[in-house]
Formats: C-alpha cells, sequence, structure tokens
C-alpha cells in the first residue's frame, strides 16, 4: 500500500493500523521543517521579552523542550519509528502582528523514513512550553497554525507549503 498515492500507509489490507516497514527503503539525507504560533495580549509578549515571566526564561526552555520533544516523537505518537536524529533546532521570534512568538523547526537524519513529525512535535511542544510558562499572565493564549512547511529525501521527494 506504501507505494499508491493517496493511500494511508499506517493501514493495511484488513483496515488495520500497523507500523510500516522501512527495512527496504534506502537511507537518504531527509529533512524537515514545521511552523506554529502562541497568540498572546500585547502586554505578555512584553513579559516574555523583557524576561519577566514568573516561571523564569520562556524562550529558552521552550526551545529546549521543543528539541527534547522531536527526540521523544516515537515516544508520544504510536506507529512513528524512534529515529536517531542529527540535527534538531528551534527558532522563537516574537510577531507583533500576531500579537506574540512564532515557532519553527527543523530535524534532520539521513535514514529510512522522514521526520515530518519530529518537526511538527518539536512546534506543538515549545508552542504549549511558552503557554505554561506564560499562562499565570494570559490563560487566553492561542496556539494555532501548526503545520509542515517543507520536507525534503526520501522516496516522495522534496514538499514545500
Amino acid at each position: 500500500m506504501a507505494d499508491q498515492p493517496n493511500k494511508l500507509t499506517h493501514i493495511d489490507q484488513a483496515g488495520e493500523a500497523h507500523m510500516v516497514d522501512v527495512g527496504d527503503k534506502a537511507e537518504t539525507a531527509r529533512s524537515a521543517t514545521a511552523e506554529g504560533f502562541v497568540r498572546m495580549l500585547p502586554e505578555t509578549l512584553a513579559l516574555i521579552r523583557e524576561g519577566n515571566a514568573k516561571k523564569g526564561d520562556v524562550i529558552g526552555t521552550a526551545r529546549l523542550a521543543g528539541i527534547m520533544a522531536a527526540k521523544k516523537t516515537s515516544d508520544l505518537i504510536p506507529l512513528c519509528h524512534p529515529l536517531m536524529l542529527t540535527k534538531v533546532s528551534v527558532e522563537i521570534s516574537e510577531d507583533d502582528s500576531l500579537p506574540g512568538l512564532r515557532v519553527t523547526a527543523t530535524a534532520k537524519l539521513t535514514g529510512r523514513t522522514g521526520v515530518e513529525m519530529e518537526a511538527l512535535t518539536a512546534v506543538s511542544v515549545t508552542c504549549l512550553t511558552i503557554y505554561d510558562m506564560a499562562k499565570a499572565a494570559d490563560k487566553a493564549m492561542e496556539i494555532g497554525g501548526i503545520r509542515l512547511l517543507e520536507k525534503t529525501g526520501g522516496k516522495s521527494g522534496h514538499y514545500k507549503a
């Protein structure tokens, strides 16, 4: 089924969930980049910018949480393969037009399966950590826009949103 376009690769012929066998796939350089945002009150963004959030360094802590989450993706998503990532980066930038913070994460490896889920997990957990660290000031923050921006490598080739 994995070779057929527009088919769910984690569903077998009987319609049951299963882990995809990647043993016969070629090892290639693979990367994925995902993005998301946390919208908040301008006052909350100012607290984070000034380093005055009650729980401490929001940006640094959230970046580390995202990197750690990418490494644990297979523990969180049942059918993901455990991967030996070679790089995970998380960038967090202010966006006054939200207002809030934009998060971009990139995961890389050389292997038999892609790293889209690792990049998406990194963004999700980074956004959740920002929320956790600033919720005392702003419980109405909104997490959104989490999506895959780009992926390279593998049989399906290059994808760009």
